[in-house]
């Protein structure tokens, strides 16, 4: 196989790849970033409602309820809504968060997020 010599054309054709490549590269390691972001958030509003209906299970008010919730989530309160229901020998409570898209470049295109959990334990 015979070998093509370099000549002075060939030489900034990698820089200019990278050039034109990079700003993708990084929008798309953004936006992995914030999809991390809210799985993480996800997994704690989860956990936030668990820990909300095992409350609600031993007996704490719903202003008990709603504190656990907070806590175990360590979830800004301001975008927090916990619904309490005892009924039928169970406790049910269901969370609600608005999380923000703010990874730069990307939560700009993107609109919050509303996640929701539920979780459902006997009372005791």
């Amino acid at each position: 196989m015979a070998r093509r010599a370099r000549t002075a054309q060939d030489r900034g054709q990698a820089t200019v790849e990278l050039a034109l490549l990079l700003p993708f590269f990084a929008l798309l390691l953004m936006a992995v970033i914030q999809v991390g972001l809210v799985v993480h958030t996800r997994v704690m509003v989860t956990h936030s409602a668990r820990e909300g209906a095992r409350a609600a299970a031993v007996g704490a008010t719903d202003n008990e309820v709603r504190q656990a919730v907070a806590v175990a989530g360590d979830l800004p309160v301001h975008r927090l809504r916990v619904e309490v229901i005892r009924a039928n020998g169970a406790a049910t409570v269901s969370v609600f968060y608005v999380d923000p898209t703010d990874v730069p470049l990307v939560g700009a295109m993107l609109s919050d997020v509303e996640l929701a959990a539920r979780a459902t334990m006997r009372l005791e």
